[in-house]
């Protein structure tokens, strides 16, 4: 279910399915770089201004799934305008600076984004641009991510499958609503 705070901005709506705290897990394989499994938080907040704030960390997973070491961190704003078009600014801990376009898809939760400016440190590694597909399907967060470089053309890189994460907070203002469920529990789902 989304759901729409009371004191998002008005032009945040149609990216309200974007907003909170989302965990999972991917896969990462590109060449030149190591392949791998990663797990990854991401945060998508707002404060009533005309952005989303996003913040993504992932890390490498050994074979059991545990954390071996942290792979990339992620800050950035999201807009999007009353045509649905989207532009994000973020940053990467690697050394790198993009701003996204792209576009909300007509009757369903699901936003393709391209590079339209890449700036990088002398530090960072070898980027020229990548293309993200977002979607929320069925109560869960999905992306892909393609990248290229001067010497690899664009190709994917990175995809994960995340869940909602409900925090104390949200699972204590589901029990004070309680009171709106049927005796039985069962005839809530019928």
């Amino acid at each position: 279910m989304i759901e729409i705070p009371s004191d998002l901005h008005p032009d945040l709506v149609p990216l309200a399915f974007l907003l909170g705290n989302w965990a999972g897990a991917g896969v990462s394989d590109f060449p030149g770089a190591e392949k791998c499994n990663f797990g990854q938080e991401v945060t998508f907040s707002h404060d009533g201004r005309d952005f989303l704030e996003y913040v993504s960390r992932t890390w490498v997973l050994d074979e059991e799934g545990k954390q071996v070491r942290p792979l990339e961190t992620e800050t950035g704003y999201w807009r999007i305008d009353k045509d649905r078009k989207v532009e994000v600014v973020m940053a990467r801990d690697q050394g790198v600076i993009e701003i996204w376009y792209g576009e909300l898809a007509d009757q369903k939760p699901q936003i393709d984004l391209v590079t339209d400016a890449v700036a990088r440190t002398a530090a960072s590694g070898p980027y020229s641009g990548g293309k993200r597909l977002y979607g929320y399907v069925k109560s869960d967060l999905m992306w892909v991510g393609e990248k290229a470089t001067p010497e690899v053309k664009l190709r994917p890189y990175m995809s994960a499958h995340l869940k909602k994460v409900v925090t104390p907070e949200e699972v204590a203002e589901m029990a004070r609503n309680l009171d709106d469920m049927p005796d039985d529990g069962i005839a809530f789902f019928k």
